[in-house]
């Protein structure tokens, strides 16, 4: 596997395995503890209809995506839904 810097993360679009755009990466969760990666916080883009979405919403209004449902980082990163 090819290790990727999250600097190079940050604002990269996010995209389900179905094609649908879901927004810009914010932020990436982890466990202290454990060093454990947890979620990926998505900045929605304006048109996203929440109820297209199967993901938790955080406070702020952003997508918490779980980071077991990375499929792929490359141009976007591909979730599954």
């Amino acid at each position: 596997m090819v290790d990727i810097l999250a600097e190079n993360l940050s604002g990269k679009a996010v995209m389900s395995s179905d094609g649908t755009e879901l927004g810009d990466l914010y932020n990436i969760t982890m466990n202290l503890e454990s060093g454990e990666l947890n979620h990926l916080l998505v900045s929605p883009h304006e048109q996203l209809r929440q109820e297209r979405v199967d993901f938790e919403f955080d406070e702020m209004g952003r997508l918490r995506v779980p980071v077991a449902n990375v499929q792929a980082v490359k141009d976007y990163i591909v979730v599954a839904r």
